[in-house]
């Protein structure tokens, strides 16, 4: 199989230090009419009222301040699932203080608004019962990407920066045109996006342990995003069975009695040659069968406690939820 060409992420440049008060607008310069905008207008027929406006203070950009009814407002489909505890923690703190201060961000679609940063805000309000939410509603829907790719680089863990980077692969489907590598700008990192594609296959997969070497493989796919997304399908599906090999190796040295955290990190970096390769690209699908076929060599039963000692490491986290 040909390799695929792939784009790598240009390294961030050094940032120039700047003056100070150098940049963006004024405190007097903020002010925005809502005259003419048709936003203003859209948000007012879907049941909204308009709070105020004004000019962001980076780019300048128009940014309305809005009461929106709040069955009118949902999580984008791409970002990561919420989490109920946090939600209710959310709602207790809101309720000991008596007010909710901190607006949602939300961009219109079809009627309806999405909030790429405000999932667990909205979750808390509609526990509390709310019967609107304020927002900062921003005209562009494609900021709502752009604001995504911020939320993935804090997200809790690793399977939930994945998940929610496939999430927006998907969303590209159909509704953009340009390949996958014109996106750098929202996915951050590429590995992403096939362990997102595993994840999405296999739940409780560890895709830490693996880390080293897929993040050392990947690049951004220079193809359409939909054929992309089903390269990216395979490659997970390549993934998890080494996976697959690597699980069935850890279970063999439990069953010896070798219980450390250890164990999958140790099996990895053992069939991983691309520690001792610090230059040259590698194909994807190529090497993960070698490190397939490496791994159905180990002999468990020659491996001991001063093997994994040495090995050394971070434990693999084993559920990542």
């Amino acid at each position: 199989m040909a390799a695929k060409k792939i784009v790598k992420k240009p390294k961030a440049a050094r940032r120039k230090k700047v003056e100070a008060k150098s940049k963006g607008l004024g405190a007097k310069e903020m002010s925005a009419s809502l005259d003419g905008l048709e936003l203003a207008r859209l948000i007012e027929s879907d049941g909204g009222t308009i709070v105020g406006s004004y000019k962001e203070p980076l780019g300048g950009k128009h940014v309305v301040i809005a009461a929106l009814p709040i069955d009118k407002v949902e999580p984008t489909p791409y970002q990561r699932d919420r989490s109920e505890a946090h939600v209710k923690k959310l709602a207790n703190a809101m309720e000991r203080v008596g007010r909710f201060l901190d607006p949602i961000i939300a961009v219109r679609k079809d009627g309806q608004y999405w909030t790429p940063n405000g999932n667990h805000r909205l979750g808390a309000a509609k526990l509390l019962g709310l019967k609107s939410i304020v927002a900062l509603v921003i005209p562009e829907e494609d900021v709502a990407f752009q604001i995504l790719a911020l939320n993935t680089e804090k997200a809790h863990n690793l399977k939930e920066r994945s998940l929610e980077v496939i999430r927006m692969l998907r969303g590209l489907v159909g509704a953009k045109a340009g390949n996958e590598s014109d996106y750098i700008g929202f996915f951050e990192e590429p590995h992403f996006i096939t362990f997102g594609a595993a994840y999405e296959k296999r739940p409780r997969f560890s895709a830490g342990a693996y880390t080293s070497v897929v993040k050392r493989l990947e690049g951004f796919l220079d193809e359409p995003v939909d054929e992309a997304l089903a390269s990216r399908e395979a490659r997970a599906d390549h993934l998890l069975k080494w996976d697959d090999e690597v699980v069935r190796v850890v279970e063999a040295l439990k069953a010896r009695g070798l219980q450390s955290p250890y164990l999958k990190n140790y099996v990895v970096a053992r069939v991983n040659f691309l520690r001792f390769k610090k230059d040259g690209e590698f194909e994807f699908d190529e090497t993960i069968q070698k490190m397939i076929d490496a791994t159905r060599k180990i002999d468990p039963s020659k491996v001991n406690k001063d093997d994994l000692a040495k090995m050394g490491g971070a434990p693999a986290a084993e559920a990542e939820e």
